[in-house]
Order: C-alpha cells, then sequence, then structure tokens
C-alpha cells in the first residue's frame, strides 16, 4: 500500500473559500477579499478551483489534446512538487523543492512504521514561481528557505506537495515544516513569514495540507504524530488570529471554510471525528464521527450540507447538514446519509450541479450520488484507459476532467450517465490536480507544465533549461 498518497492531496489539498450561493445555497462561501466574486470565479486561485469544490463553471478548457494538439505551452521544471498550480490574471503561480547538487550522507526519518520512504540526501531550495499564462515565460522567481529536511517521504512524494492560495494581490505558499510564506503576486516579493514548528508525519510519509483562505484569514491544518492544531493568521500581516488544538494523528485533508446562517465555519476532515470551528474564534461547532485512519481526502461543501470521506483501512463517506449541527452530532440527524462502498483515499471528492462525483480509493472506479440524498440511479463507472489516481477530478464546461499518474487524461460528459468523450495522453507523470481557468486546463507533470487550450493561438516549445 502507497501511504504517501496522503500527501498528495497535493492534490492534495487546498479551501480557499467556494463563492456564491451556487456553491452552498443562500449563505454562499467566502469571497476573497481583494477581488470580486467575478474576478475569483474567472480564475483558480486554489487548489479545487473557485469553489472550493473542483469546478470551475465559468471554465470551457479543450476535450482533446496531446504533446502535438492543443498545445499552448510546455515548460520544463527543475525540481518536484505535486502541488497544483493557481492561476490568476496573466500568473500562473506553483511551487517546487529544487535539490542543490551536492550530496550529503543519506539520513532516513526514523519515523515508527517507516517503508517506502527516500533517505534525505540533499538540501533543497523551496521556490515560488510564477509563469506568463500566455506563452509560459518566467515572471519571477523567489527561493523563500534553503534547508536540510528532516525526513524524505515516500517515493512516490515531494517536499512540495501544499498548493499554493491567492487573494489577487498576495500568493500564499505553504511548505509544512519549511515555513509559510506571502508573497506578491506581481513581483514575488516575500511580505511576511511565519515558522510553525517541525511536522512529523505517519511513518515518516511526508507533508501535503494546504492552507484555506477567506477575506483576511488564513487557516493552516498542523495534524502530525506531535501536538496537532488548527492555527488563524492575518492574511495581511502572518500575526495569529488564534490557535486552537486538536486530538488528531497525521492528516493530509485540507481544510475548507464555508458560511452557515452568516457565520464563516472551518471544516477539517481527521481520524477521529470530522470537526466544524468558528472561524472568528477557533471554538469547535461540531464534531462527528465516522471517518477511518490516515484521511487524505479533503471534504467539500454546497447547498447547506458537507461531505467528506476516506477508505485507508475502512470504506467512509459521511453527509453533514450544517444547519444547526451543535456538538457531538454523530448518529443524530444531522447526519442525513452515510456510504460504506467505493469511497476515496488520495483523490478528493468533485461537487458539481447537485451530483457528488468520487473515486474508488485511488483507483478508476467513478462512483455519482445525488449529494442530498445519497441515491445513487446509475454507476459505477469503470474508466477504461486509466490506471492509479492520486489528482482530484475536476469539472468545466459541463464536463469532468480526471488525470491518471501515467499522462492519462479521461474526458467524460457530466450527467447521470457519464460518457466518455476523448482519451488524452501526455509524456509525463502526474500527481498534482488540474487547474483550469477561460479556455486553458494547467496540467502539472514531474517533468513539466503543461498549458492546453482549444485556441488557434501559437504553440510555445519548452524553453531552454528547467525552470526554476
Amino acid at each position: 500500500m502507497l501511504r504517501w498518497l496522503y500527501a498528495l492531496a497535493l492534490l492534495s489539498l487546498l479551501a480557499l473559500p467556494a463563492l456564491g450561493a451556487a456553491a452552498s445555497g443562500a449563505d454562499g462561501l467566502g469571497v476573497v477579499a481583494a477581488a470580486s466574486e467575478q474576478d475569483a470565479a474567472a480564475n483558480w486561485p486554489q487548489w479545487r478551483g473557485p469553489l472550493a469544490t473542483g469546478a470551475a463553471p465559468d471554465a470551457d478548457p479543450p476535450v482533446t489534446w496531446s504533446e502535438g494538439e492543443n498545445l499552448r505551452f510546455k515548460v520544463a521544471l527543475a525540481g518536484l512538487g505535486h502541488s497544483t498550480p493557481v492561476i490568476w490574471g496573466q500568473r500562473v503561480v506553483l511551487t517546487a523543492a529544487v535539490s542543490d547538487p551536492a550530496t550529503v550522507v543519506a539520513r532516513r526519518s526514523g519515523m515508527p512504521g517507516a517503508h517506502d520512504n527516500l533517505p534525505v540526501t540533499h538540501w533543497y531550495r523551496f521556490t515560488v514561481l510564477a509563469l506568463d499564462r500566455a506563452d509560459g515565460h518566467r515572471l519571477w522567481q523567489q527561493t523563500v528557505r534553503r534547508a536540510l529536511p528532516h525526513e524524505g517521504g515516500h517515493s512516490s512524494g515531494s517536499l512540495a506537495s501544499a498548493s499554493p492560495i491567492t487573494d489577487g494581490e498576495r500568493v500564499y505558499a505553504f511548505f509544512g515544516s519549511y515555513g509559510l510564506y506571502a508573497l506578491d503576486l506581481v513581483d514575488g516579493k516575500v511580505l511576511w513569514q511565519r515558522d510553525l514548528g517541525v511536522m512529523h508525519t505517519k511513518h515518516g510519509h511526508g507533508e501535503g495540507a494546504s492552507p484555506a483562505l477567506y477575506r483576511n484569514t488564513l487557516v493552516v491544518n498542523w495534524d502530525h504524530e506531535g501536538q496537532s492544531f488548527l492555527i488563524a493568521l492575518d492574511a495581511r500581516s502572518g500575526k495569529q488570529r488564534w490557535k486552537t488544538l486538536r486530538n488528531e494523528p497525521t492528516s493530509w485533508a485540507t481544510p475548507i471554510i464555508t458560511v452557515i446562517a452568516g457565520n464563516p465555519q472551518v471544516i477539517v476532515s481527521g481520524t477521529d471525528r470530522v470537526r466544524g470551528y468558528s472561524l472568528e474564534t477557533g471554538a469547535q461547532i461540531w464534531q462527528c464521527a465516522g471517518l477511518s485512519a490516515n484521511v487524505v481526502a479533503s471534504p467539500v461543501a454546497g447547498d447547506g450540507m458537507v461531505f467528506a470521506a476516506s477508505s485507508y483501512d475502512t470504506r467512509a463517506l459521511l453527509a453533514i447538514r450544517l444547519e444547526g449541527a451543535r456538538g457531538d452530532i454523530t448518529g443524530s440527524d444531522r447526519v442525513a446519509w452515510t456510504r460504506t462502498q467505493r469511497t476515496p483515499y488520495v483523490p478528493s471528492p468533485l461537487l458539481e450541479q447537485g451530483a457528488l462525483y468520487f473515486l474508488r480509493h485511488y483507483q478508476p472506479i467513478l462512483s455519482r450520488v445525488i449529494a442530498k440524498t445519497g441515491e445513487e440511479p446509475t454507476g459505477p463507472f469503470r474508466l477504461q484507459g486509466l490506471r492509479n489516481i492520486y489528482a482530484s477530478p475536476i469539472a468545466a464546461g459541463g464536463r469532468i476532467y480526471i488525470t491518471d499518474r501515467e499522462g492519462t487524461t479521461l474526458v467524460l460528459s457530466a450527467g447521470p450517465t457519464p460518457k466518455v468523450l476523448a482519451t488524452n495522453h501526455l509524456d509525463d507523470h502526474f500527481s498534482a490536480s488540474a487547474a483550469v481557468a477561460g479556455n486553458e486546463i494547467i496540467l502539472r507533470g514531474e517533468k513539466s507544465l503543461y498549458c492546453l487550450a482549444s485556441d488557434d493561438g501559437p504553440q510555445h516549445a519548452s524553453p531552454a533549461g528547467p525552470t526554476p
């Protein structure tokens, strides 16, 4: 079993607020302070997109592509990162961990149960990079820290697995044990930085949860094998607003922020409980048991409900009504429905047009259920041509996009009976989730960053030498 899968929710992982009533009923989710809802909706400001659900209602990316078709640019990348790029205006921003050439004496994490891990053999430069959306040329590059990692992580992971997040003015880059940084989106200048400590993950498999942002509050979940906590910071200054201790082991799930009855809540999936906290004070509002150990998939919220899932040792999916949820709601009428079949492990669920789509564990079997009721009128659907999947599914243009680790993306029609519209392949390996905006889809591979677009613009080859 590949346990580093967690950190890939790098997939694993991000939750800027979703926008507008379409995402969660009359209350909606948060709006980034520096931009209008329309601005955020036209971009991909976080790991799970403008709605924090995996859907981009305003985007219409291509259906077909290859190394020679609908390729706007392909940029070679130095270093490794399974974080998803963010898109804002003409900028595509991504993070990477770039090893220095010189080696050191190999060191292993020493965590109990460690297996399939990489030893630490190099110092790394933790880097944030902005590219031009039109042709992929470098706009700025900032190395925020150089460090010798205390653990190397799982062999299928990376040291840059948490996705960045942007409010249209600043970009927030989180490297876990190697710091949290706010940079100017225009020129990459570091505005502030915070060191939150050293994270010791289960089996030494690495880190991966991304920050969440609501207006001027930035939230980080720090679940590990030491004292876990949830912390809120002022996004403008980096100063702490509150810190709440958590009785949780390592998890890799990114928090989400949703507004219920006018009050924003931070919702975090965990092994012991799914919990909702007040964004204003950090006080716990509700909790619900029912997930398994090693939670990777992040929850999604819509129409006054939140959907949380896991499947490491047991399969579980909880659908929770948030209105009136107080205290321990395990087994109460606030739990609308549950599921114990074909639930996701690494890829997070997709919420699109009242339906919840999710993959079995990290395998190519897709389920589609009615979000309100949990009913499954059709399916499940075996996704021919795909293998193991770490990237979370996304939706745009009435279509669903699912990319596997071998470089194949299946494009399906959204609806009760998804139909295969195209099977596309690129010459790379992919763990990061896709980002979409306008008529483009950005796919971050282990070697290159691809921009696929169905327009008649110029085709741009990889620049000489890798970036960064």
